[in-house]
């Protein structure tokens, strides 16, 4: 652990943001799990709709900086991809 007061404060913060990225990152995770599950039972409309919310999500969290911008758009790509598949 470090011993400077700005180390300290910078290891505080950084706690912070670990724990508030790992928030975001499975709600990404959770609502793409919720796009393929739709999709795996071939529910277009249900997948569509899914869909909508989790690129929502997606875009909240690259606006917020836990994601990269190309992760991001890869990500809806990919799960755009699975619902037009349907």
């Amino acid at each position: 652990m470090a011993n400077h007061p700005s180390a300290i404060k910078r290891h505080r913060e950084s706690l912070k943001r670990q724990t508030r990225n790992r928030w975001w990152k499975s709600r990404v995770h959770h609502a793409s799990k919720q796009v393929v599950d739709a999709a795996s039972k071939k529910d277009k409309k249900l997948a569509s709709k899914v869909l909508v919310l989790a690129a929502k999500e997606i875009g909240k969290a690259k606006s917020k900086g836990v994601i990269h911008r190309n992760n991001a758009s890869r990500k809806i790509a990919r799960l755009s991809k699975i619902v037009a598949a349907i």
